[in-house]
């Protein structure tokens, strides 16, 4: 799965920010999610149209 298959950048959504294909939910908003603590299955819970596919398309980064 590539990033274009999950991201979209449409000029009148949220500003031409990259979203979530098919929600209004920004990828900035989920990174913040995730920085303030949420888990990612509390993130699912709350945006269900967001698929599991999504979270195992991403790589680990070890730090």
């Amino acid at each position: 799965m590539q990033f274009k298959d999950i991201i979209t950048i449409e000029a009148g959504k949220r500003g031409g920010k990259p979203c979530i294909r098919g929600m209004r939910i920004t990828v900035y908003d989920v990174l913040e999610y995730l920085a303030s603590g949420m888990t990612e299955q509390e993130i699912l819970q709350d945006f269900r149209k967001i698929s599991l596919p999504v979270w195992g398309s991403r790589r680990r980064v070890n730090g």
